[in-house]
């Protein structure tokens, strides 16, 4: 599998994060547009199998084809880089700043979204009949996925909430595991055996990931899922981005630098 040793590709995860704070905004947004697109496609993909076959398990086992797709093209997800920008800024590499993070952030979660929308209208379109018609079998799941997970959550209040953000913040552990995943080989199958194992964990567990929801919850509400705009950005997508945030620099980020590249020194003994 040519794999490389954890200081090697830690060093690729900073490099890559500062390549991608530098890169113009017209090559950001492509790239996200067509990594939320991707990744869209996976979801609804997933969800069909799932209804097909009555096993979700399948569904997630077969999630990670989107995933390994879109990062051996070569586009981002927000949830890469909300690991790798900041890996930049902490390294202090030259001409790295806050701002250059969040700009990332923000064109990368912008060009995310209007993937995964572009691709949600196509398949409720599919899924109606061009809106001529109530949901499809697969169309009606993710309409009720669209309610269970935003007003499933609203229920519960402050420990919904906060249930929601703990989600968040193992999906991203898992997914920026993956994005991990595609830098320690050299090779196609060793990246995408890499890749394919965290992400069949996030997707099996129903994790909360920022970018599938652009997906899903906008795809219920054009199928007449009960809920609004609002409950979406309030009980599921602002929380979502936090927790993914939150987890993918924690446990991801932070832990593999700081022990393969800030190396403590090593114990003297006696």
């Amino acid at each position: 599998m040519a794999y490389l040793a954890p200081s090697e590709f830690v060093t690729k995860m900073v490099d890559a994060g500062e390549s991608k704070i530098f890169m113009s905004t017209r090559d950001t947004v492509i790239r996200a547009y067509m990594a939320g697109a991707i990744l869209a496609l996976a979801a609804a993909f997933a969800v069909m199998v799932t209804v097909q076959t009555g096993y979700p398990i399948i569904g997630a086992i077969l999630f990670p084809v989107g995933f390994c797709m879109l990062y051996l093209l070569g586009f981002d997800l927000l949830t890469g880089v909300f690991v790798l920008s900041p890996l930049a800024w902490l390294d202090k590499r030259p001409g790295v700043t806050i701002g250059g993070v969040l700009r990332n952030w923000g064109l990368v979660f912008v060009g995310n979204f209007l993937g995964a929308l572009t691709v949600a209208v196509m398949m409720s379109i599919i899924y109606t009949f061009g809106f001529s018609t109530a949901p499809d079998k697969v169309g009606a799941v993710i309409a009720g996925i669209g309610e269970a997970r935003t007003l499933g959550y609203a229920k519960f209040g402050a420990m919904g909430m906060l249930t929601l953000f703990i989600r968040g913040m193992l999906c991203n552990w898992m997914v920026s595991t993956g994005v991990v995943g595609a830098m320690i080989s050299t090779t196609v199958s060793g990246k995408v055996i890499a890749m394919w194992m965290p992400i069949m964990l996030f997707f099996g567990m129903t994790f909360e990931h920022s970018v599938v929801n652009m997906f899903l919850f906008p795809s219920a509400l054009l199928m007449g899922g009960k809920f609004s705009i609002m409950d979406y950005m309030i009980w599921n997508e602002i929380p979502t981005v936090l927790g993914n945030l939150a987890g993918g620099i924690a446990f991801t980020g932070l832990t593999l630098y700081a022990t393969h590249i800030k190396t403590a020194p090593k114990r003297a003994f006696d």
